[in-house]
């Protein structure tokens, strides 16, 4: 390999795992799924369907769906992280071309920043909500112009993006313990909340006897398929990020057995139990308070005593755990994929560190519908036509057999042409342009409000229609080549 061509495709972090490092088992990816899935953004999802008019069942079965949908990509594409101990963005090679692969690592790794901004801010919220409980009073501070958050703020989401830095130099292996070691807490710390919500509202009954804003009669009635479907859509956009990246981590699992058991444990199931103990809460808020809080820590800091500091220390330390696993590993592995000699590990996570901050990622969680219908719809958008061309090239075109040496010569059968395959780049195209008009008039109805009905409604199922249409047509126009 020349110099030129280990600059651009190869250093230590990306090269395939060896023996020595297949370590984990299946209960090490139960565990990571169980510390990713219980945190602030998880419990975001489901108690924001709640504020959207959906009943406790209704949030709680949409959750839950999407989650056992998003599992089968899950599966598919970790696979090839087992079998061949390659990251997401070394796969992409395969299907986009060695050089091509930067536009999906790039895609990626924006999305990555942005979450990891948002749960930066949360961390960053916990800190102030539990020094505010702490002295007694708020400490948001005096608004700064132009920012929409007060000085306070401002310091908090500093001092939580600094303490983060501390682990990006401590790598993978981690990550692991933290989240082996927190997972049990974090369960204990929403059990006692979900039981501290039930006792103030009087039992489950109240909880549960508040009906969908959707029925005949409700504020929303009729409304709930509009509802319902980009809010599917988000939940499955929600974890269809690791959907590409869980390569990242299944590439030092000890078998295929593992990786696979272990998510099959983690995800529906854990997602289905914090979707359940999170609309609990937040239609418990509803009739304690008048009114529902979506967001556990605005909660945490209505509440007093004991509780409040052990649930605010236990999101701080999940917040980081969570944010590294979820958001920063990807993003550092794919920015050292588009120059590998120059970008190593962790200045590909400092680059995420900084651009998860110019993206302002409280502006994206000021309403429910900004997070879920904007945020989340949106990228699954951008992130399912990926997922679909992966899934065609590795199970369909090439039956799961990849030559691996290949995928780090600029000379071998992943060059395409000058390194870019233009029939991947065509499929991407087919994928994501039928959702760009529905995507412009949900962010700016102002602007492009005379968009049809059509677009708009194609746009709520923006998962689902870019995975399927990318991996058709990746299929149809790679079908005459030979492997």
């Amino acid at each position: 390999m020349t110099d030129q061509a280990a600059d651009m495709l190869w250093n230590r972090d990306l090269a395939p795992t060896g023996p020595e490092q297949r370590t984990w088992a299946w209960y090490h990816y139960a565990a990571l799924w169980v510390g990713m899935i219980v945190a602030v953004p998880s419990w975001m999802l489901a108690s924001g369907l709640i504020e959207q008019g959906m009943s406790a069942g209704e949030a709680t079965i949409t959750v839950l769906l999407g989650n056992v949908i998003v599992l089968v990509p899950l599966l598919l594409i970790g696979h090839a992280g087992a079998r061949y101990g390659i990251p997401y963005s070394v796969l992409a090679r395969a299907s986009f071309g060695t050089r091509g692969a930067r536009l999906p690592a790039l895609a990626r790794a924006l999305v990555a920043c942005g979450w990891y901004g948002i749960q930066t801010w949360i961390g960053g919220e916990a800190l102030l909500t539990l020094l505010g409980v702490l002295v007694g009073h708020d400490l948001r501070g005096t608004p700064i112009p132009l920012l929409d958050m007060g000085v306070g703020q401002a310091l908090a989401f500093a001092a939580f993006w600094a303490l983060q830095l501390f682990f990006v130099r401590k790598g993978l292996t981690t990550i692991r313990r933290l989240e082996t070691w927190t997972a049990p807490v974090k369960i204990l710390v929403c059990i006692a909340l979900v039981w501290w919500a039930v006792d103030r509202a009087g039992g489950l009954g109240p909880i549960f006897s508040s009906p969908s804003a959707f029925v005949p009669g409700g504020a929303k009635a009729g409304q709930f398929w509009m509802v319902f479907w980009p809010s599917l859509t988000g939940m499955i956009g929600f974890w269809g990020t690791l959907a590409l990246n869980i390569p990242d981590f299944t590439r030092f699992a000890r078998s295929q057995r593992d990786q696979m058991i272990g998510q099959a444990i983690g995800l529906p199931p854990g997602m289905g139990l914090i979707a359940l103990a999170s609309v609990i809460t937040t239609s418990a808020t509803v009739v304690i308070y008048g009114h529902a809080i979506w967001d556990p820590v605005a909660l945490s800091g209505t509440l007093a005593g004991p509780l409040v500091l052990i649930g605010l220390i236990v999101i701080t330390i999940d917040t980081i755990s969570c944010n590294i696993a979820a958001n920063l590993v990807c993003a550092a592995y794919d920015f050292s994929s588009l120059a590998p000699g120059r970008i190593s590990y962790r200045t590909g996570g400092l680059i995420t560190a900084v651009i998860g901050v110019l993206i302002m990622p409280w502006k994206l969680l000021a309403t429910t519908g900004g997070y879920i219908f904007v945020w989340l719809t949106g990228y699954s958008a951008l992130l399912g036509p990926i997922a679909g061309i992966l899934i065609a090239d590795y199970w369909l075109i090439r039956r799961a057999q990849l030559d691996v040496g290949d995928l780090y010569r600029e000379d071998g059968r992943y060059a395409y042409k000058n390194g870019w395959n233009g029939r991947a780049l065509a499929a991407f195209a087919i994928g994501v342009l039928p959702n760009l008009p529905g995507f412009l008039a949900t962010v700016a109805p102002g602007v492009f409000g005379a968009i049809s009905g059509f677009w708009t409604g194609l746009y709520a199922y923006a998962w689902f229609t870019g995975l399927f249409l990318a991996l058709a047509s990746y299929a149809v126009l790679m079908a005459k080549r030979r492997y």
